[in-house]
């Protein structure tokens, strides 16, 4: 990323299939064949396995691999405040974290651990090594149908555009929608919650956020496994049973740092 060259950015939205929506059912749009995020290493995109995020992919990929910032923009089952996600630990975390925090939004920034299920967009190539200056950020903005999800959506974007760049801070800061938080705090992913069949469950209703006062507490059960919570003060990430099938990430469990 030359000082020479024009600078490359790129951001995409959060990928569901609109035209199979049904709002009696909608978690049935999360995708159409798989996970469009779990499918951006060189073995899914450059094989022979076919599905129509692979397709979608595979067009974008000449462009994914091109930039030098990438902004991925999500939204979530539950209603849960803003996560900014900042790559694997000692893959790129600290350059994504460094990004997010010269954006200043949102108030949680996460330091994942990455997903069995496969590659997310934002790890892939340069973005995942801590020695290449390509940076990719992705932020969960809130419910999937929560207005405020899209004041999140929009105001990240701009925030984006204006520290890499892109376009001129007097126009972008015409467009913030959200006021920054006074502080943002790091949560450090420390291992997975990942089902192993579909009798997954979880010991109470979580939304996602919630800190776990005492370590030792039973958080999920799969069958004869059981998850507890590894430490006090325990934060619970992402919580979902939506999706439910094994080797699909339910739930993160975390800490402060």
């Amino acid at each position: 990323m030359s000082s020479a060259a024009p600078l490359r950015w790129i951001c995409f939205c959060a990928k569901k299939s609109g035209r199979s929506f049904d709002f009696d059912d909608p978690d049935r749009s999360r995708y159409i064949d798989e996970d469009y995020n779990r499918v951006w290493a060189d073995d899914a995109l450059f094989g022979s396995r076919d599905s129509a995020e692979l397709r979608r992919a595979r067009k974008l990929q000449p462009f994914v691999d091109a930039a030098d910032y990438l902004l991925d923009l999500h939204s979530m089952h539950e209603p849960c405040r803003p996560i900014m996600v900042c790559a694997v630990e000692g893959k790129g975390a600290s350059k994504s974290a460094g990004l997010a925090r010269r954006m200043g939004v949102p108030g949680d920034l996460l330091v994942d651990t990455g997903h069995p299920a496969g590659l997310r967009m934002m790890e892939r190539g340069g973005f995942g090594d801590p020695k290449n200056p390509r940076t990719a950020i992705l932020i969960e903005c809130g419910q999937h149908w929560e207005k405020s999800a899209a004041d999140v959506a929009v105001d990240t974007l701009f925030r984006f555009l204006a520290v890499t760049g892109a376009v001129d801070v007097s126009v972008c800061k015409s467009r913030f929608r959200v006021t920054p938080p006074a502080v943002q705090r790091l949560i450090r992913v420390t291992e997975p919650v990942v089902a192993k069949s579909m009798n997954l469950k979880f010991a109470w209703s979580f939304k996602g956020l919630e800190v776990v006062p005492r370590a030792g507490t039973t958080v999920a059960t799969d069958g004869d496994t059981t998850w507890t919570t590894p430490y006090d003060d325990c934060v619970m990430v992402m919580p979902s049973v939506r999706h439910l099938k094994p080797g699909t990430t339910v739930l993160r469990l975390g800490r402060y740092d």
